[in-house]
């Protein structure tokens, strides 16, 4: 088990460090001017230097503010859409169509209508966010749901388990696997939208930072928000998953 772990953590870690090499190796090299490519040596030095200040401290904090924000919003809407069109057929039938047209749809393509509603606060990244994360956490619930094995169904009823209860005793716990990794997804897209938004238009955040670093062109400055948010991602994704390890204990897929 042990040696499974190491390789595990192996397997995760020689990427990044494939990464890290070649882009020292662009550097060292010439085939990058310092300028435009920092080393990673200078990339990280300097992170260290910032996540200590409070400045730099209320850039991630606004991140993940708008981040948290409109990913929890997603999860509660996709979940409960989801679990709803496939428990009633009515709702399945205004649901499908909704979800073909805007699903295939880029959000961000609607960010200057959400800036003109919402303003340049919170609340038009949020709501972002949340467009973009809310239909692949909905699919994958929909699919969940709707997959759930019928003899399962069928025993609670026979069992008298009321029709409510039968939702939240037999449906949800074995549409979970499919539910987690719909957020799981949702997540990652959280990360990259709430950074483009940021970007954009905004007076905080860390994609504001890379945004106001790159217009001073300072290269190294630049780099920190990025890896930032890269290394926000990773942990949030692995917290994610522990939850979903301890929520799956017991299925054969866990």
């Amino acid at each position: 088990m042990a040696r499974f772990v190491s390789l595990n953590v192996f397997l995760g870690i020689a990427p990044i460090a494939l990464i890290i090499a070649l882009w020292q190796g662009l550097v060292s090299f010439g085939f990058a001017p310092a300028v435009l490519l920092p080393p990673p040596g200078s990339v990280f030095s300097r992170l260290l230097q910032q996540l200590v200040t409070w400045t730099f401290q209320q850039e991630i904090a606004a991140t993940l503010i708008r981040l948290f924000a409109g990913f929890a919003i997603a999860v509660v809407l996709g979940v409960s859409v989801g679990i709803a069109a496939a428990a009633s057929p009515a709702i399945n039938a205004v649901v499908r169509p909704i979800v073909r047209v805007l699903a295939p749809l880029p959000k961000v393509a609607l960010y200057p209508a959400l800036l003109l509603l919402l303003g340049f606060g919170h609340g038009s990244k949020i709501t972002l966010v949340t467009a973009d994360a809310l239909f692949p956490i909905l699919l994958s619930t929909y699919y969940g749901a709707s997959t759930v094995e019928q003899k399962l169904i069928w025993s609670a009823m026979a069992a008298g388990t009321p029709r409510r209860e039968i939702l939240f005793k037999v449906v949800l716990p074995a549409a979970m696997p499919s539910i987690l990794t719909g957020c799981r997804i949702g997540l990652v897209i959280s990360c990259i939208v709430v950074f483009l938004a940021e970007m954009i238009t905004s007076t905080d955040g860390l994609g504001h930072a890379l945004v106001t670093a790159a217009r001073t062109f300072q290269a190294v400055d630049m780099f920190v928000p990025l890896i930032t948010i890269s290394l926000l991602g990773l942990i949030l994704n692995a917290l994610l998953g522990a939850l979903r390890s301890y929520l799956l204990r017991g299925f054969p897929e866990a």
